[in-house]
Parts: C-alpha cells; sequence; structure tokens
C-alpha cells in the first residue's frame, strides 16, 4: 500500500510561512493566517498518529504548526506594540503634526 500524503500538512506550512511573512501588517493579516496554520496542522499531526502507516508529509505538518505558533505570537506582540504607541501618542495627537512630534519624541525619549 503506497503512503498518502496528509491531508493539509502543506496548506498548514503555507499559512504558517504566510503568517510570519505578513507580521508586518498590523497583525491583522498574520494572526488569523497563524491561527489557521496551528488549527490545521495539529488536526493533520492528529490524524498521522492514529496511522502512521497511511500517510507521509507529517514533517510539514509539524512546520505548519510550529510557524504558526511563532506568527500567533509575533503577531500579538505586534499588534500589543501598536496598541501601546496609540495609547502613548493619543489619537488627538493624529490630527496636530506638531503634537505629534511632541509625543512621539516624549515617548522614545529624544
Amino acid at each position: 500500500m503506497e503512503k498518502q500524503n496528509l491531508p493539509n500538512a502543506t496548506t498548514s506550512l503555507v499559512l504558517g510561512i504566510l503568517s510570519l511573512v505578513t507580521c508586518i501588517c498590523y497583525g491583522i493579516i498574520g494572526l488569523p493566517l497563524g491561527i489557521i496554520a496551528f488549527i490545521l496542522g495539529h488536526k493533520a499531526t492528529v490524524k498521522y498518529k492514529q496511522n502512521p502507516e497511511e500517510y507521509n508529509s507529517v514533517g510539514n505538518a509539524t512546520a505548519g504548526k510550529i510557524t504558526g505558533i511563532i506568527g500567533i505570537i509575533l503577531n500579538t506582540l505586534f499588534i500589543l506594540v501598536i496598541v501601546w504607541v496609540f495609547y502613548k501618542i493619543g489619537l488627538d495627537a493624529l490630527q496636530d503634526p506638531a503634537l505629534l512630534e511632541q509625543r512621539v519624541n516624549e515617548v522614545f525619549g529624544q
């Protein structure tokens, strides 16, 4: 019997990589991709553990799971940094360039 590819293993890996690449998009794109990559990778590894003789490419599923976790962490950190910066600078400063420059200098200690 020939082994078949593990369903969603490659998809999980691709989504995990995309999650890492898109983490600079304010976390909005990368965070859902990371979550989906982790879920698909986890489901694929569970399926592999149930019938290891039927499937190959468990490495892609594991890598997809790991890149999904890293993507979730990086995107969450990026979102938290963005929220912190908006909290420190304030939304009112976005309307006034002089006030924005003053608050950015205060936040970053210049």
